[in-house]
């Protein structure tokens, strides 16, 4: 049986997000040591990404709230991977993120990440 090029549709999605997508920033805030305390340290990740409206049909007010968005963010070239707690900064906008998906299919390359952002 033949196996699967996840590599290859990982250059395509971010072929497709370079062509449709924005620049963006992913930043994720590191807590303080918690035995040496310190100041919590804010990193950013420059990111190409992709943000689109929930349709209104997934929309319900408790999961999907109006004005969330639907990130799509290339996995090429990110240093991490997205997730809770983290917050993408698309059309000038941060929304943190409150569920994500990294679409790793076959539990080593990440295809692409989707996130869902909520507006902060």
């Amino acid at each position: 049986m033949a196996t699967f090029d996840y590599a290859e549709m990982q250059a395509t999605a971010h072929e497709l997000i370079e062509e449709f997508g924005q620049a963006g920033v992913v930043t994720r805030l590191t807590p303080p040591d918690p035995i040496l305390g310190g100041e919590p340290v804010l990193t950013p990740y420059p990111a190409t990404l992709v943000p689109m409206a929930y349709e209104a049909r997934y929309i319900d007010g408790t999961a999907i709230m109006a004005g969330d968005m639907q990130i799509y963010i290339s996995s090429i070239g990110l240093a991490i991977e997205p997730t809770v707690g983290d917050v993408v900064n698309a059309n000038g906008t941060d929304y943190a993120i409150v569920a994500g998906d990294p679409h790793k299919f076959d539990g080593v390359t990440n295809v692409v990440f989707t996130v869902h952002g909520r507006a902060r």
